[in-house]
């Protein structure tokens, strides 16, 4: 075994020198100042929402990384909050814990985060076939008839959803999205949001994997609307299978939460949180593994973007 694979799972953080801004499934945020924070990835897994009891190595290191690589990329399209992930021009109050943050962190600026979630579909797939099946449409959208399950749209298109503290987003109409953010602001995230899943999908396609769908998150700073982390994590993460085993007609094998798939089905168990105060959690018997792997079909994976031609690895 590489003894990289052997090095502590860091599933918690704990700066006392930082006040903790939010802690979420995977990443927590602290505040460094009054207009920056600073993200932490952990090594922590969720699947349904709930975080599970055990984590991956190096896991919130290759996401940091997927997520500079993305911002890079993408640039030229919309500007990031990004300030740098460089821990040696970090501040120095943040600088004093650079052996935990190398690799895994970057510091960003402030950003009013606009609270709906823009998702452009290029393939009917996950909850857009469902709501196909039913009614023809997805999020208002007519689309051609006699669709099969992942089968590529004739033209990406725009699905707003919800942006739910907890629970799970639900997807509105453009009509609805325009009296949440304004007409203005609606249009210009929906154009702004297919532009970039139009040059991420042509990157993926070109190195073996679809991205069926994603879902994107901006905010707004003094200088204008930005990218922020949400929004690039969910590119890496988008749902689609390898370009070599896409059928239409059929739902296809998806791999970014294959891990809890697999956890859960050989272990029986399911994280719920405590409440009323989340993060805190705790691992219970599930009450039924079948349902959870039914459930947990058609959830987004992470790509290996690897040159076209390269092997792939297994699930993450």
């Amino acid at each position: 075994m590489t003894p990289s694979l052997l090095d502590p799972v860091l599933l918690q953080t704990g700066f006392a020198d930082l006040p903790l801004h939010a802690s979420g499934k995977v990443r927590d945020v602290y505040a460094v100042g009054e207009q920056q924070l600073l993200f932490v990835a952990t090594d922590r897994i969720s699947a349904f929402d709930y975080i599970l009891a055990t984590g991956i190595p190096h896991k919130g290191s290759v996401l940091t990384q997927i997520s500079l690589f993305w911002f890079d990329f993408l640039a030229d399209i919309v500007p990031n909050h990004l300030i740098t992930a460089d821990v040696e021009k970090y501040p120095p109050r943040a600088r004093k814990y650079a052996d935990q943050l190398r690799g895994r962190s970057m510091l960003v600026q402030r950003a009013e985060m606009l609270p709906v979630e823009c998702v452009v579909r290029g393939y009917i797939s996950g909850s857009a076939w469902k709501e196909y099946k039913a009614t023809g449409n997805v999020c208002g959208i007519p689309l051609p008839a006699n669709l099969k399950e992942s089968e590529v749209l004739p033209e990406p298109i725009f699905t707003p959803a919800t942006k739910a503290v907890s629970g799970h987003d639900e997807n509105i109409s453009f009509d609805a999205m325009c009296e949440i953010v304004s007409a203005e602001t609606a249009s210009y995230l929906r154009e702004l949001s297919l532009r970039v899943y139009k040059k991420a999908a042509a990157y993926a396609r070109q190195r073996g994997i679809i991205i069926a769908d994603t879902k994107f998150e901006f905010g707004r700073t003094a200088k204008g609307i930005r990218s922020p982390m949400k929004f690039l994590r969910r590119i890496p993460r988008a749902s689609g299978p390898p370009t070599s085993t896409l059928r239409a007609g059929r739902r296809n094998r998806t791999t970014s939460n294959m891990f809890g798939i697999t956890s859960s089905k050989f272990t029986g168990i399911s994280c719920r949180p405590l409440r009323p105060s989340p993060p805190t959690w705790r691992v219970a018997p599930a009450k039924s593994t079948s349902r959870l792997i039914f459930s947990l079909r058609g959830t987004s994976w992470m790509f290996d973007l690897a040159p076209a031609g390269s092997a792939h690895g297994g699930d993450p």
